[in-house]
């Protein structure tokens, strides 16, 4: 996937200057021992930093090295000040990690007291108002620290694609869907740049690309990827005019950027100048980590963004849509097992999902927009759909957004799409997520979030999580577990 980070891992020693600084040599190596056994791959940084030469000296390392993510070890108790100047001036996403005591054999010269010294690195992390990374248990032995640097990474990738994304917007986001809607000051205060543009730009686009000679190769492209699916053999070569104007658009205009997304107004006015939907390509540049929102959502375009950066899978936007009827349960029995009726829903959008995540697909017309532009006349304008079934497997829905009053809000919650027939048309999937409905009561409604959730195809909620702390984002809502109250929730 082209439009996503690649992360260089790079793990560094510190050492405080009245300990053995062999001691945090000896386990830095245990660690990248750990790390080549367990197939993560790191960089091992020779400099052990003491003092502020050493930050210099490991500065330049990095920078040869071309490390753009850090674990800054504490193989003994560590230089609090030295430490945290360093992970000021990397500039990147830093984990603070420390080592666990080797044997109660050696408590004397072989003692490193880390676990008192990541106390001392974490306060000065805090007099610089770094957002570092903490795992949940951040003192190991060198297998566990190995496997917090290997959950780090996908932290890692989520929080460089934001500081180094664009968003491209074409069209003003549409009166009747005001939840999508929302201040964008916060984007820039996370890094990301914004450009909108109007509806005629992307028109004006899509015509310049008339008679384009890559054209008909992309067409051939779309037919091997629809297969039995292509039911509009006359439409692939529209849809590939359109594809190329955006990604000729996108390389021309990243600027100082290196990753982007795009959130377009795409309908009504849509279909009747450009003669088709654009939901199979918006799928088609999802797989290629390029996450294409409708109706102009910006921060659905983020959010999608951050599921493709924490799986490394194509991601999808669909509406939290309807309930599931409970006829349709009673024959599924099976199927839904120990969830409850309140824990299902489904997952809709008009057909905009990546066919590698369909368990069936083919393009069709948008029924809704069909009965809105096209009543009682055969589809023409209102085809371009990818439709069918989303595979059953692990799903993550996320969210960042902003309130109308400038502050992020986020929420994460995990479950699976169940191998159920849905029934009804669009990219559309049973999903189950345990206690949903006090979720959708107490977070998604009570804080005013939108209809559009990104789908993450894996289970991703870790990564999400603590990339969310790692940006500043301090509301992260998530699905309580039975029994424990969310703060609006009666006990009665």
């Amino acid at each position: 996937m082209r439009n996503l980070p690649i992360i260089t891992m790079g793990l560094l020693a510190v050492s405080r200057d009245c300990f053995p600084i062999e001691l945090s040599r000896k386990r830095r190596k245990e660690v990248a021992a750990q790390c080549a056994r367990q197939g993560i791959d790191v960089v091992e940084l020779e400099t052990i930093v003491e003092n502020e030469h050493d930050v210099v000296q490991a500065l330049k390392e990095l920078q040869d090295k071309k490390v753009n993510a850090l674990a800054l070890y504490l193989g003994n108790f560590g230089p609090e000040g030295p430490t945290t100047l360093l992970a000021q001036k990397f500039g990147g996403p830093v984990m603070l990690v420390a080592a666990a005591e080797d044997s109660g054999k050696d408590l004397y010269g072989g003692r490193g007291d880390a676990y008192c010294g990541l106390l001392s690195a974490s306060y000065n992390a805090g007099l610089r108002r770094l957002k570092v990374h903490l795992p949940p248990y951040p003192v190991g032995t060198p297998a566990e620290t190995a496997g917090m640097i290997r959950d780090f990474i996908p932290v890692a990738r989520v929080t460089v694609g934001l500081r180094n994304l664009k968003i491209f917007s074409f069209g003003p986001r549409p009166f009747d869907f005001l939840t999508c809607h929302a201040p964008i000051q916060p984007l820039f205060d996370l890094g990301i740049e914004v450009m909108e543009n109007s509806e005629l730009d992307m028109f004006d686009l899509f015509q310049s690309k008339k008679g384009d000679a890559r054209i008909k190769a992309v067409a051939s492209d779309m037919a091997k990827e629809l297969g039995t699916g292509n039911s509009y053999p006359d439409l692939l070569e529209p849809l590939a005019q359109f594809e190329l104007s955006l990604l000729d658009f996108m390389e021309k205009n990243l600027g100082a950027s290196r990753y982007a997304v795009f959130a377009n107004k795409c309908w009504p006015a849509f279909e009747k100048f450009f003669g088709f939907t654009p939901c199979f390509i918006n799928g088609r540049l999802a797989a290629h980590g390029i996450p294409i929102s409708c109706e102009s959502d910006i921060y659905g375009a983020l959010s999608e963004y951050c599921a493709s950066c924490a799986t490394m899978l194509p991601p999808a936007i669909l509406d939290i849509n309807n309930t599931v009827p409970y006829d349709m349960i009673e024959e599924a029995r099976e199927q839904i097992g120990t969830y409850d009726p309140h824990d299902l829903w489904m997952g809709f959008h008009c057909g905009n999902t990546s066919s590698s995540c369909m368990a069936t697909s083919m393009m069709k017309y948008q029924l809704i927009m069909h009965r809105l532009m096209e009543p009682g006349k055969e589809p023409n304008i209102t085809r371009g759909t990818l439709e069918g079934r989303i595979r059953p497997g692990e799903v993550t829905i996320f969210r960042l957004q902003s309130t109308p009053e400038a502050a992020l809000r986020a929420y994460v919650a995990e479950g699976e799409i169940l191998d159920i027939d849905p029934k009804s048309f669009g990219s559309i999937a049973v999903f189950a997520v345990r206690e949903m409905g006090r979720f959708y009561r107490h977070v998604l409604l009570e804080k005013r979030f939108p209809h559009h959730t990104a789908v993450a195809f894996a289970h991703a909620g870790k990564p999400l999580f603590e990339a969310m702390k790692m940006m500043g984002v301090q509301d992260v809502g998530f699905n309580l577990p039975k029994g424990t109250l969310y703060p609006t929730e009666h006990p009665f």
